[in-house]
């Protein structure tokens, strides 16, 4: 019998109960059962900062939280690599740690900071997406070993995003064209879009609360791509690109007088799906256009 995998696990505000993707964490909880991965939360974990930037509210602030979070994990789970679902929490957390490691300087305002909430860290441990845990640890030929309920018939395009892909993204992979999520869709028996030309299209983030003209042309764009792929919906790893190509359907159809009702999805979902788990432990309950081929697969 395989060693079970641990991880120190780092949820993000967006997962929690009645959060934008709370969803995800339950397909995800329900995929990391299925493939006996254990999930350690760090205790009293805090925001990751990555809106601190948009309020100005300065680096040292917004490095130092991501910092505690570390720290906290190290004291708690100290053997552990870091483990993040949500797109922004691994980059802001990624960053922290590899900029500390890389200046001395940060890396003593970092211990003064810590020092003054009674904490310290060594900033040695990877922090990872949970992506990277699913291809680099788990591996391809395992998803699909592991899938009772091939997705057979649907196709699916595979958009990832900007803040999966930069500056760091998945090892191995092009920054151009990431094909990591097609895999993922191939190994659960679906068909991957060939060729989606908008896969790392940022969707407009944040901006669509400031921006919302120009995010959704953005966001139109991402899902025009797809139905030229002849896709029926959208696999994504980043719980802002899920909200934002999701739920803003409804305005960019009347604003430009489109059609849209494309299922946008997390590749968890589609795994505990195919991995024989209920609708409800896929979190489709938690989908605001529902994936109804998903439903009736998770449904047999």
């Amino acid at each position: 019998m395989a060693e079970k995998r641990r991880y120190s696990f780092y949820p993000g505000c967006s997962s929690q109960k009645s959060a934008s993707s709370s969803n995800y964490l339950v397909s995800t909880q329900a995929v990391c059962e299925s493939l006996d991965i254990e999930l350690n939360e760090i205790p009293d974990w805090n925001c990751c900062a990555a809106s601190i930037g948009y309020a100005k509210g300065g680096e040292l602030p917004r490095l130092a939280l991501s910092a505690r979070n570390i720290a906290l994990s190290e004291q708690a789970h100290p053997d552990q690599d870091i483990v993040a679902t949500c797109a922004a929490c691994w980059l802001a957390t990624r960053e922290t740690q590899e900029r500390v490691q890389a200046d001395p300087e940060l890396r003593r305002e970092m211990e003064v900071v810590l020092e003054a909430g009674g904490l310290k860290a060594e900033f040695r441990k990877p922090v990872r997406h949970m992506v990277e845990v699913l291809v680099e640890d788990v591996g391809y030929e395992a998803i699909r070993e592991k899938v009772t309920r091939p997705l057979e018939g649907i196709k699916i395009a595979g958009y990832v995003g900007c803040q999966t892909n930069r500056p760091f993204g998945i090892a191995g992979e092009s920054f151009e064209n990431p094909v990591y999520l097609d895999k993922m869709v191939e190994a659960v028996g679906a068909e991957p879009v060939e060729h989606y030309e908008k896969k790392v299209q940022c969707c407009g983030g944040a901006l669509m609360f400031s921006e919302p003209e120009k995010c959704q042309a953005m966001v139109k764009d991402i899902i025009e791509a797809a139905y030229d792929g002849g896709a029926e919906m959208i696999v994504t790893p980043c719980p802002v690109c899920q909200m934002n190509v999701e739920i803003y359907q409804d305005e960019i159809n009347k604003r430009y007088g489109t059609r849209f009702r494309m299922p946008v999805v997390y590749y968890t979902t589609l795994m505990a799906v195919a991995f024989g788990r209920s609708a409800k432990e896929a979190g489709l309950d938690g989908q605001v256009i529902r994936a109804e081929k998903l439903e009736q697969i998770a449904g047999k």
